[in-house]
């Protein structure tokens, strides 16, 4: 499974836009709920490992490190958090509740992560109790023994031994050495009625993202596309990766071996692994679920809302990629 040495322009497939996911780790995680509660309506399923509720930065650093990665100054609100995004919706900046009781969401977080502490995961999957439809809709996994990031499933194409982390520290990559096929997990819950398809061949390749990317995200993306797929119909999964996890500081390794792309072989799924990078406010390359892409920052920061200019770059790359390339 080569990837391309030089990014072309990322194709119009005409993907299913129904049954269209986002996932993510870390900053990931938090930005992948943002794009969720955003623009719930275009979305059937949400995965989040080892990240926080929704909104918890509120536009600042200091809160993110102290409230939504530790809990040293207290822990976030969910009701005063839930008063933001019910303004949010009366404004039209979010999606509306009733689409939101729609999603199906799996929620993942290791017990023993000492970036995201583990009850920060805790108050997310209470969120989400307030806002989904029905208790099954949603499945919560803490993992025991088990640090901050990504288990990764060590197959016949494991990941190299310099960007793969113990599975209880993590180290420098977060893909973890558990043995554990969570990506597997995650997507069959999210999709509980699809049957494999095929036998499992598939392209990653790169991308030429820089017609979509905005302050914080790099010229490059990943795509995988399943044998077929490029026929049309596909529905799509965006998976976002953590911090110091992106193209800038374990190049393909994320992209090549979350295990996403071996379950989207054998089911017909587009896994699209959009890039952020680093810059002065964002040295290790996270998505901006504080604030910090934004031109300036008002009282309220719109970053996790349909106005950010993160979320509006990962909706314009999608509604790209589900476009018929008849059109003009």
């Amino acid at each position: 499974m080569a990837v391309q040495a030089a990014p072309e322009a990322l194709p119009a497939l005409d993907a299913k836009q129904q049954d269209t996911s986002v996932v993510g780790v870390s900053s990931g995680g938090y930005m992948a709920t943002q794009l969720a509660v955003a623009f719930p309506e275009h979305f059937s399923g949400l995965g989040v490992l080892a990240a926080g509720p929704w909104g918890c930065s509120g536009g600042s650093l200091i809160r993110a490190l102290n409230t939504c990665m530790t809990t040293e100054s207290g822990e976030p609100s969910l009701d005063r958090l839930d008063t933001r995004r019910r303004r949010y919706e009366s404004a039209q900046q979010v999606g509306s509740q009733e689409a939101l009781s729609r999603l199906r969401v799996f929620l993942w977080h290791g017990a023993d992560d000492e970036v995201v502490e583990p009850e920060l995961g805790d108050l997310l999957a209470a969120q989400w109790e307030r806002w989904l439809a029905s208790p099954e809709q949603l499945r919560v996994i803490r993992r025991e023994e088990t640090g901050h990031g990504w288990p990764v499933r060590l197959n016949d194409d494991p990941p190299s031994p310099q960007v793969l982390g113990d599975c209880q520290q993590g180290g420098g990559s977060y893909l973890l050495a558990c043995d554990d096929d969570v990506a597997g997990q995650m997507l069959s819950f999210l999709y509980p009625e699809r049957e494999s398809q095929s036998e499992g061949q598939g392209q990653l390749s790169t991308f030429d993202q820089s017609p979509f990317a905005v302050n914080g995200m790099g010229d490059t993306g990943f795509i995988y596309l399943p044998e077929g797929c490029e026929q049309g119909g596909c529905p799509i999964t965006l998976a976002l990766h953590g911090c110091q996890m992106g193209q800038d500081a374990i190049g393909d390794a994320f992209a090549r071996h979350s295990g996403l792309n071996d379950w989207a072989a054998t089911h017909g799924q587009i896994i699209v692994y959009p890039q952020a990078t680093s810059t002065l406010k964002n040295p290790q390359g996270c998505w901006d679920w504080w604030g910090y892409a934004e031109r300036a920052l008002p009282l309220t920061a719109l970053h996790d809302t349909r106005e950010g200019v993160q979320v509006e770059a990962l909706m314009a790359m999608l509604e790209h990629l589900q476009a018929s390339p008849n059109n003009d």
